[in-house]
């Protein structure tokens, strides 16, 4: 029996702050049994609280999972319990929901002092704590953070990405930390710990590229199929989008196994994630969560149509009326965009809708950034599959040749210019073709998602814009210069709203009006948008058909 030491190299702020900038804090080490006997010949446990037993505070913890889908929700239960467990620092793709799976459950416990995670989405108890000083976030772009994550398992120290050039990622703007504050205080919030600028690299191409560093992790915890004794792990779906990265990443992997089989009942090519990579096997307990349940109706009903792609919504009144004319008219011109046989990425929300509104003849390979392509439509309900989700964490189906795959994967598609169109929403975008589409600093905090490596190589993806033309507030989401953080710079070639089309000329920041929607005019378009713009010879009509 031996006992190996492991050393915990925190890579966010945890404590000490210098002139405004987050420092790490010194290096300490911890002990885990990772003696032959268990690695090599009884990796399987008789409970995830056995399995956790022997973690100590201040560990870096990587949590697979994407939403809600393939999160280790056994092991989270069982850390839980360990209230002695404190001063975590949790990487994972986002924090769970705003209730009590996934990460939030540790979050409220106090568990979880700080985070590495690419999106807070709808989770407000997550971005009240943050806001509230209560905990430390580092928000990193969803493929970067896969990538770094990888890195950190392969022995890679740092990679340069054109990811995030040119926004608040580059310079370090994104606080990580803010000084806490009562509950209720309204008052102006005070940044305690930025975030650190990167080093910046223009190789041969004459793009800036940005030194990201790699996240080996201490402790991975992970939900997976099928596992053998040997520690061999089968995914289903989207749960691959972490799953096997977190754990090739980590000191100690510990699995929740759905089902655990005798060795050799999974065949070697069947076999996703290898033994090797594999500490600690435990039975999954907990039932899978499920973050949005979205249903088709069954073609044997006669029940309302859900919002499908290929259904149109119930009918509505007043003002929701009104927006829901104003998605279609948008989500009707975006079809446009999409070309027979174009591999597209759509955002979440109205960008979705465009697939409703395609002609017959025209076939699309949907690509999602959490491991999909060749989505089909939502599941009826007797379909629904926990495991099979899109990027807007809703329930989905699989259309024939269709394929899954891990994040790494997924991001090397969408930054290596393979995906032909993508279609995005924004809270801003400029004449430039600057988008903001993540964060209003200190009031809203998103996270960027993909978004920002969706937008990192428009020379060969064409970045599209679908966006109401007025915010909530009556005010014009087309400026001339964008005031909220960039999601990426010189990025967007065309603006779809509900008033117009406009082209984008992104080296010389040039906004050319293209088309006018039914009953708008040049005048009116004028009147409702910030920015400077000039009117094409021919101005086209964007209800005609091509």
């Amino acid at each position: 029996m031996y006992t190996r030491s492991i050393s915990i190299r925190p890579l966010l702020w945890l404590g000490d702050v210098r002139n405004g900038r987050a420092v790490v804090r010194s290096t300490h080490t911890k002990s885990v049994d990772k003696s032959p006997e268990r690695l090599r010949s009884d990796k399987v446990w008789p409970s995830a609280d056995d399995a956790v037993a022997d973690l100590t505070s201040g560990s870096l913890v990587l949590s697979a999972g994407f939403g809600l889908c393939g999160t280790a929700e056994t092991i989270i239960a069982a850390i839980l319990r360990r209230t002695d467990l404190k001063d975590l620092t949790a990487v994972s793709n986002n924090a769970g929901n705003a209730g009590d799976a996934g990460l939030s459950p540790l979050i409220r416990s106090g568990q979880i002092s700080s985070m590495i995670l690419s999106f807070v989405g709808s989770n407000k108890a997550l971005e009240h704590a943050y806001l509230g000083g209560r905990i430390a976030l580092e928000l990193s772009p969803q493929g970067t953070l896969a990538e770094r994550i990888a890195c950190g398992g392969k022995g890679i120290p740092a990679f340069y990405t054109s990811t995030g050039a040119g926004t608040y990622v580059e310079t370090g703007q994104i606080p990580r930390k803010y000084f806490p504050r009562a509950e209720g205080d309204k008052g102006a919030l005070k940044v305690q710990a930025n975030g650190i600028p990167k080093d910046v690299k223009i190789f041969k191409d004459g793009k800036r590229y940005l030194l990201e560093e790699a996240i080996p992790g201490d402790v991975a915890i992970v939900r997976a199929w099928k596992v053998d004794k040997a520690g061999n792990c089968v995914f289903r779906y989207a749960t691959r989008a972490f799953g096997g990265l977190m754990a090739r990443a980590s000191k100690l992997t510990i699995v929740e196994a759905e089902e655990i089989v005798e060795i050799g009942d999974i065949h070697p090519m069947d076999v996703n994630l290898p033994g090797i990579f594999v500490d600690r096997i435990v039975p999954a307990t907990v039932a899978k969560k499920m973050e949005i349940v979205t249903t088709s109706p069954s073609p044997s009903t006669s029940a309302s149509p859900a919002s499908t792609p290929s259904s149109p919504p119930p009918e509505l009144s007043g003002e929701k009326h009104d927006a829901r004319l104003r998605r279609e008219k948008i989500a009707k011109r975006a079809a446009k965009e999409l070309k027979d046989g174009f591999y597209c990425n759509l955002g979440v929300g109205m960008p979705t809708l465009a697939v409703s509104y395609l002609k017959p003849d025209v076939k699309v390979w949907l690509q999602s950034e959490n491991g999909l392509l060749g989505m089909g439509p939502y599941p009826t309900e007797d379909k629904v599959d926990a495991d099979l989700v899109n990027a807007g964490k809703e329930t989905v189906t699989l259309v024939p040749g269709a394929s899954v795959f891990d994040s790494v994967e997924s991001f090397g598609m969408i930054r290596g210019g393979h995906v032909d169109v993508s279609i995005l929403g924004a809270m801003e975008v400029s004449a430039a073709g600057d988008l903001a589409s993540y964060s209003i600093p200190g009031k809203l905090v998103k996270g960027m998602g993909g978004a920002m490596d969706l937008v990192s190589n428009p020379d060969a993806t064409k970045v599209i814009v679908a966006t109401d033309h007025l915010d909530k507030n009556g005010r014009s989401k087309i400026k001339q210069l964008c005031t909220l953080p960039l999601t990426g710079s010189k990025c967007v070639s065309r603006i779809i709203t509900n008033l117009c089309v406009f082209d984008v000329d992104r080296e010389n920041g040039i906004l050319t009006l293209v088309e006018l929607a039914e009953n708008v005019s040049v005048e009116e378009v004028r009147e409702k948008t910030d920015a400077k713009f000039t009117v094409a010879e021919t101005v086209g009509h964007m209800e005609d058909e091509d």
